[in-house]
């Protein structure tokens, strides 16, 4: 990441005091800015960085896919669910999980991603089994999450779950 200004070198200081803990973040900023960037360098700066990064664009994914590729599914929980599949949260156990686009979820979804947060286990759909996990989940979002609890759109009780500390990247065009 590069940038002179003072906006961004305010970003990177803050990167570099997260990178030690495992509170979890929520990066703001127009499409483009870099936030996979940051979130990845927050990851590689940590004691997590012998541990899986994994990204994933939460508003590419149909909600009901979605599920399954953070959480996993079992053998036959679905038509072509040929074998069990880990999701995201198993792939990045130890690791952090970046979460991009975070106010995309349907309400449903965030139902489910905050018990998984607070329990810190995942069932995979279709599956009876908890499965222990612990990641660090860094999310992302081009839009205004106060303003879309204000309106009802995000729970707030996740927006705390996943936003202990909020890092805004100021857009390319101020670089």
């Amino acid at each position: 990441m590069v940038g002179g200004t003072g906006s961004i070198q305010a970003v990177f200081r803050l990167v570099d005091r997260l990178a030690d803990s495992d509170v979890p973040v929520v990066i703001y900023g127009e499409s483009g800015t870099g936030k996979e960037l940051v979130a990845r360098a927050i990851h590689d700066g940590g004691a997590r960085r012998a541990r899986p990064f994994v990204a994933e664009n939460c508003g590419a994914i149909p909600e009901t896919l979605l599920e399954s590729v953070l959480f996993g599914h079992a053998k036959g929980a679905f038509t072509g669910a040929q074998r069990a599949t880990p999701g995201l949260f198993e792939a990045a156990d130890g690791g952090s999980l970046f979460l991009d686009e975070i106010g995309e979820m349907s309400p449903a979804m965030q139902t489910k991603l905050l018990r998984v947060l607070q329990e810190g286990e995942v069932r995979r759909v279709g599956d009876t089994t908890v499965r222990k996990i612990d990641v660090r989940v860094i999310a992302a979002s081009n839009r205004d999450l106060d303003a879309m609890v204000a309106a009802g759109q995000f729970r707030k009780d996740l927006l705390y779950r996943v936003r202990v500390v909020k890092i805004e990247l100021p857009p390319l065009r101020a670089h």
